[in-house]
C-alpha cells in the first residue's frame, strides 16, 4: 500500500468519523437548544406577567428584616498570602453585623495559620479552626471540622446560626450578600449566588475562558435548572445552607455533614437536600441603587441590571496545567463519583439535569475532536485553494445528504451557541469580552479535553476514587485597597515619643490582667488621657474630638435614642455645618456600624475618638441619669476647700476619665468572656431591653452569677472614685 492509498483510507475514515461526531454534536445541540428556548420563554413570560403584578425586590428591602446570626465557613489549605486578605476584607466590608467567620486550617500549615491569627487579632468575629488531621485531606473534611467548631461556638455564645455559608479563600464577597441570605432564610434551605470570575488581560485565554463558561451557566443554565427541576447545584462558594439543612445533613451523616470521600461535596449536597424535599433557589439579585456597593465590571456594554447582581468574584487558574487539574477534579467528582453516589431517580426533571451534568464528560471529548476535525477540513480546503489544479477533497464529504443535513444543523447550532455566549458574557463583562469569547470557545475545548484525559488516568491509577486527596489549585486574591492593619497602642506611643520604651515595658509587666493598658498608663501618671486618646485616634486612623461629655445640647442628645447609644457605645456631640451628626467613640467604629446607625437615624453621621471615658461617662450621665458620673462638683468642692489645687483637680479628673470601664470590657479583659461571645450577647440583648446587661448575661447562660460578681468587682476596683483619687494624690504629694 503506497502513500496515496493510505491517504484515501484516511479521507474515508475521516468522513465516517466526521458523520458520527456531527451526529453526536447535533443531539447535544438540540439538548442545549431546549434549554435556550425554555430560558427565553420563561424570561418573556415573567416580564409580561409576574413583574407586571409584583414589582422586583430592591436592595433597600433587604434591610427591613431583622438580622439573623450567620456563619461563614472558609476552608484553607496552603493559602498563605491569600486567606488573610480575604478574611480581612470580608470582616471589614460586609454590610451586616450578626455574623461570624470560621476559617479551617491544618496543623502542618503554619504559614496559613499565621495569616489567620493576624486577622483574628484585629476582628473578634473571625475564628481560626485547626483540623484534627494534617493536610491535605479534602475540602469536605476541612468543612466538617469547621462545622464542629461552629457547634462549640453556638454552645458557648448561646446562639443558633440560621445560615451556614460556603466560601473559598480567594473570594471577593458582595457587601450585601449576607443581607440577601438573611432575607431568604429560613424559607429557603439552599441559596446559591452567581459566580463571576475576574478577567485578566485579553490574551489570558486560560483564565478568561472561565468567565465565559460561568457567565452563560449562571445566567441561563442554572436558572432553567431551578425552574424545571427545583434543584440547584452548589458552586462551592456563595452558597448558604439553612440551619434545617445542616442539621439534617448531620443526622443523616451520623454527625458528619459533608461527604469526605467526594471531591465535589458541594455539588452532592444539592441533590441530597432535593431528595429530602427541601427548598433550593438560585438568586440573581440586581442592585441598581448607586448608594450600595457592587462588584460590577467597568466596561462598555455591561448591563445596568445583570451587571450589578449580588455575586461572588474570584480569580481562576491562569496556567493550562492548573486549569486542567482543577477541571479534572470537577469531572471526577461530578461524573465518575456522581455515577456511584447519585443514582437515577423517579423525578424526570432531576434525571434530565443529571444527564446534562454527566454529558459534560462526553462534551469535552467530542468538542475537542470536533476542533481537530475542523482543523483538518480547513487544511484540505486551503490545499485546494493554494495549489493550482489540485483535487477538491471536500467533495468527498459533501456528496452525502446526511453530511449536508448534519453540517447545516450544526452550523445553525454553532452560531446559536456563539450568539448566546456573546450575549451572556457581554451582559456582565462588556462587548469586548463578548467578542473574545468566540475565540476562547476553542481554547476551552482543549483544556476540557485534557482535563478529561487526566481524570481517566487518575481513575485508572487510583482505582478507588474515594482515596483521592485535595488536589487544590494555587489561588490569587484580587488587588484591592486593603484595610490598614491596626498598630498596637504601645507602638503608637513609642513612635510619638510619648513614653520611653523602658517605662512602657515596665507598665506592661506590672499592669493587672483585668485592666486596659491605656488606662493603666494614665493612672500611673506616665501619660495624660489626652495623649493616650490621641494615640488611639491615630491607631484608628480617625479624627480626635475633645469634648466635655456633660455639656451637650439636649436637642442633639434627642437625635440618638438610648438603645442605639448603648448598643454602639456612641455619644452624640454636635451637628456640624453640613447637618452631619457627629458621634463620639472611645474605640474605632466599623463602616458597617456607621451604615447601620445612619439607617437607624435616617441621617448622615460621622464619628471621632474622644478622650477615654468621655463616652462611657456621658452615656451614664445622660441616658441612665447617673449624676455621680460627673465629677466636676466634687472636684470644685475639693478645690474650694483648698484640699487640692486646680492643677491637681485637672490631673485627678484626667485619671477619673481614663479609668472608666464598661462592664463588657472588664469581662473580656478578665477573660470571663470572649470578645466574639460578648458581641453576640449584645446583639441578643438589643432585642430584650427589660433587664440590665449583667442580669441578661447570667439569665442567658453566658456567665454564672459568681463570674458576673467577679466582673463587677474588677470594674469597681479599676474605676477609682474621686475621693480615692484625691486621697492618692494627697499621699503622693
Amino acid at each position: 500500500m503506497n502513500l496515496f492509498d493510505i491517504f484515501v483510507v484516511y479521507l474515508y475514515g475521516l468522513k465516517y468519523v466526521l458523520v458520527v461526531v456531527m451526529a453526536i454534536i447535533a443531539v447535544f445541540s438540540i439538548d442545549d437548544l431546549f434549554i435556550d428556548l425554555v430560558y427565553w420563554w420563561r424570561r418573556i413570560y415573567r416580564y409580561a406577567t409576574v413583574y407586571k403584578k409584583n414589582p422586583r425586590t430592591v436592595a433597600n428591602q433587604l434591610f427591613t428584616k431583622d438580622e439573623q446570626p450567620l456563619a461563614v465557613m472558609v476552608p484553607a489549605w496552603q493559602e498563605h498570602g491569600v486567606i488573610g486578605k480575604m478574611a480581612e476584607l470580608a470582616a471589614s466590608r460586609l454590610d451586616y453585623e450578626n455574623y461570624q467567620i470560621f476559617i479551617g486550617t491544618y496543623p502542618n500549615d503554619p504559614q496559613t495559620q499565621q495569616d489567620v491569627d493576624e486577622v483574628c487579632s484585629m476582628y473578634p468575629h473571625v475564628h481560626k479552626v485547626v483540623c484534627s488531621r494534617p493536610g491535605p485531606t479534602s475540602k469536605a473534611d476541612c468543612l466538617n471540622n469547621i462545622v464542629a467548631s461552629i457547634i462549640q461556638f453556638e454552645k458557648k455564645a448561646k446562639v443558633e446560626f440560621s445560615g451556614y455559608i460556603l466560601h473559598d479563600s480567594e473570594d471577593m464577597i458582595s457587601a450585601l450578600e449576607l443581607r440577601l441570605f438573611n432575607y431568604l432564610l429560613p424559607q429557603k434551605d439552599l441559596i446559591q449566588l452567581p459566580v463571576y470570575p475576574y478577567i485578566h488581560h485579553w490574551h489570558y485565554f486560560t483564565q478568561n475562558h472561565y468567565a465565559d463558561e460561568f457567565a452563560e451557566m449562571h445566567s441561563k443554565d442554572v436558572v432553567v435548572r431551578e425552574a424545571l427541576a427545583g434543584q440547584v447545584p452548589s458552586a462551592g462558594v456563595g452558597t448558604c445552607f439553612s440551619r434545617r439543612a445542616v442539621l439534617r445533613l448531620l443526622v443523616e451523616g451520623d454527625g458528619v455533614a459533608f461527604d469526605i470521600r467526594s471531591l465535589t461535596e458541594d455539588y452532592d449536597i444539592g441533590f441530597r437536600l432535593k431528595q429530602w424535599g427541601m427548598s433550593e433557589i438560585f438568586v440573581r439579585f440586581p442592585v441598581v441603587d448607586l448608594n450600595h456597593e457592587t462588584l460590577r465590571e467597568k466596561a462598555r456594554g455591561v448591563s445596568q441590571s445583570e451587571g450589578n447582581v449580588i455575586c461572588v468574584r474570584e480569580f481562576f487558574p491562569d496556567t493550562v496545567s492548573a486549569a486542567i487539574r482543577q477541571k479534572c477534579r470537577w469531572i471526577i467528582g461530578i461524573v465518575f463519583q456522581g455515577f456511584s453516589t447519585h443514582k437515577w431517580t423517579d423525578d424526570l426533571a432531576v434525571n434530565y439535569f443529571l444527564w446534562r451534568d454527566r454529558r459534560g464528560f462526553f462534551n469535552n471529548a467530542i468538542g475537542f475532536i470536533a476542533v481537530l476535525l475542523l482543523a483538518q477540513l480547513i487544511g484540505l480546503e486551503m490545499y485546494h485553494l493554494l495549489v493550482p489544479d489540485s483535487y477538491n477533497f471536500l467533495e468527498l464529504f459533501m456528496d452525502s445528504t446526511v453530511v449536508l443535513i448534519l453540517a447545516g444543523m450544526n452550523t445553525f447550532f454553532f452560531f446559536n451557541r456563539v450568539l448566546h455566549r456573546f450575549y451572556f458574557v457581554s451582559q456582565y463583562y462588556g462587548y469586548f469580552q463578548g467578542l473574545l469569547s468566540f475565540f476562547r470557545i476553542f481554547w476551552g475545548a482543549g483544556i476540557n479535553f485534557f482535563a478529561n484525559l487526566r481524570a481517566i488516568r487518575q481513575a485508572l491509577n487510583v482505582g478507588n476514587l474515594n482515596r483521592l486527596n485535595w488536589d487544590k489549585t494555587t489561588h490569587e486574591f484580587p488587588f484591592v485597597e486593603t484595610t490598614a492593619r491596626k498598630t498596637p497602642l504601645g507602638a503608637v506611643l513609642l513612635k510619638e515619643q510619648a513614653i520611653s520604651e523602658l517605662a512602657l515595658e515596665q507598665a506592661i509587666l506590672t499592669k493587672p490582667d483585668y485592666q486596659l493598658l491605656g488606662g493603666y498608663l494614665v493612672q500611673c501618671g506616665l501619660i495624660s488621657n489626652e495623649v493616650m486618646s490621641r494615640a488611639v485616634a491615630r491607631q484608628s486612623r480617625a479624627e480626635f474630638i475633645d469634648c466635655d461629655p456633660f455639656q451637650i445640647s439636649e436637642s442633639v442628645l434627642a437625635l440618638v435614642p438610648k438603645d442605639l447609644a448603648v448598643k454602639y457605645a456612641v455619644l452624640p456631640l454636635f451637628v456640624d455645618e453640613n447637618e452631619v451628626l457627629v458621634l463620639g467613640r472611645e474605640q474605632a467604629l466599623s463602616p458597617v456600624a456607621v451604615a447601620s446607625i445612619q439607617r437607624w437615624l435616617k441621617r448622615p453621621v460621622r464619628w471621632g475618638i474622644t478622650r477615654t471615658g468621655a463616652v462611657t461617662l456621658g452615656i451614664r450621665y445622660w441616658y441612665f441619669g447617673d449624676q455621680s458620673a460627673n465629677p466636676d462638683d466634687e472636684l470644685a468642692e475639693a478645690v474650694a476647700n483648698k484640699q487640692i489645687s486646680q492643677w491637681a483637680a485637672e490631673k485627678i479628673k484626667d485619671k477619673f476619665f481614663a479609668t472608666r470601664c464598661q462592664l463588657g470590657a472588664c469581662l473580656v479583659s478578665a477573660k470571663l468572656l470572649d470578645t466574639a461571645v460578648l458581641n453576640q450577647a449584645i446583639l441578643a440583648y438589643a432585642k430584650v431591653k427589660e433587664t440590665n446587661i449583667g442580669d441578661f448575661l447570667v439569665s442567658s447562660g453566658y456567665l454564672t452569677q459568681a463570674e458576673l460578681e467577679r466582673g463587677i468587682y474588677l470594674q469597681k476596683k479599676q474605676q477609682l472614685s474621686i475621693a480615692e483619687l484625691i486621697s492618692r494624690e494627697l499621699k503622693q504629694s
